[in-house]
């Protein structure tokens, strides 16, 4: 019921990033490929922390 006063962990941030860099790039990759690529490989980023969390 009070789930918005629970405090978001770090793995949570980042998977949520993840997934809205990714549609980012999904969207961009429809009409410049330069910024799709660079904005996947900011997910790419936000992947290796988010595997490197124990």
């Amino acid at each position: 019921m009070f789930n918005f006063f629970k405090k978001k962990s770090k793995k949570e941030i980042l998977q949520k990033k993840y997934a809205k860099l990714l549609e980012e790039a999904h969207k961009l990759s429809h009409t410049n490929r330069k910024a799709s690529d660079d904005k996947q490989a900011e997910a790419e980023a936000v992947l290796q922390e988010l595997e490197a969390l124990p």
